[in-house]
């Protein structure tokens, strides 16, 4: 957010600010989080828009923060169900030096009549190519792209994401890379350049976002060419495990996470509860990582 409201000269929003008011939000509506059985989740959306009695370009005169709280069911109740996706090359998702990096609402408005075409066709989703030479990944419609390559000859499998300009890099994302070159997983990342013909070389890709986590891919069909993958069995386990952490069934050793004070709390003002158990979690996170330190490092990021 901060990156996006200096690019579209909007006032920066405080981290205490940010974090109370997502605060307020999950506290406020805590009777609505789905329940634990659901597996579905609290969806925060934090944003800030500009208003005032202007008709010039220029940067507005009021600006107002929020953070909508939406209860969402789980997006894969039955199961991770990998789908076809379209490559298009005729449409272009964002400008080049645009502001396709950061989450600005006209991003997403250059998509709806493609991604509606597209499932006129067959496709739930397309994938974008750079708008410069069509030769390089960009990302999937509303989600980040992920390929992964098998261990083979004497490699670690690999977790590959595109390095991009024009792409605004997902938090869940960054989570997931993470979770891939951790010793759970024991993976090779790398963000760096795609090539539209090394699609053909993955041996799984998938799409991930704050909502939908991951979003398996069945195949890619590209001027006709219809790419195919056999499977999401690396992204399955980083999706279970990613998911396992969000809901408390594993140990969060990352510090992902922070425990919430009540709504009494926040209205009194009392923050010892919260400072405590924020304090011990990141503690916790923090002596997981020093143990892993002691550890031969194995996991490598590369880019290019």
């Amino acid at each position: 957010m901060r990156q996006g409201c200096e690019r579209m000269m909007m006032p920066d929003v405080p981290d205490d600010m940010f974090v109370r008011a997502c605060e307020w939000a999950v506290a406020a509506n805590a009777a609505y989080v789905p329940p634990y059985e659901s597996k579905g989740a609290m969806y925060l959306r934090p944003y800030v828009f500009g208003h005032g009695p202007q008709l010039g370009l220029s940067p507005a005169p009021m600006f107002n923060f929020c953070v909508l709280a939406i209860p969402v069911s789980s997006y894969y109740s039955g199961g991770l169900r990998p789908i076809d996706a379209l490559v298009v090359d005729a449409n272009d998702r964002a400008a080049p030096q645009g502001v396709g990096h950061v989450k600005a609402s006209g991003n997403y408005g250059s998509d709806i009549a493609v991604s509606i075409n597209a499932r006129a066709e067959g496709f739930p989703t397309v994938l974008y190519l750079d708008p410069l030479e069509k030769q390089y990944v960009e990302e999937f419609s509303v989600s980040n792209f992920v390929g992964v390559k098998h261990a083979r000859d004497g490699k670690r499998a690999t977790y590959v994401t595109p390095d991009t300009p024009t792409v605004l890099k997902s938090i869940t994302n960054e989570l997931l890379m993470q979770l891939a070159a951790s010793p759970d997983f024991d993976m090779d990342v790398e963000r760096r350049p795609i090539h539209v013909d090394e699609l053909a070389d993955f041996d799984e890709v998938a799409g991930c976002g704050t909502a939908v986590v991951v979003m398996g891919i069945k195949s890619l069909t590209y001027k006709n060419r219809k790419i195919e993958y056999a499977g999401i069995d690396v992204i399955g386990k980083l999706y279970d495990a990613y998911r396992a952490i969000q809901f408390g069934e594993a140990q969060d050793r990352f510090g992902w996470g922070v425990p919430c004070p009540t709504l009494d709390a926040l209205a009194t003002g009392d923050d010892d509860h919260r400072d405590e158990a924020t304090t011990q979690a990141r503690r916790d996170a923090a002596d997981h990582h020093h143990a892993e330190d002691a550890a031969p490092k194995k996991a490598a990021a590369a880019s290019s």
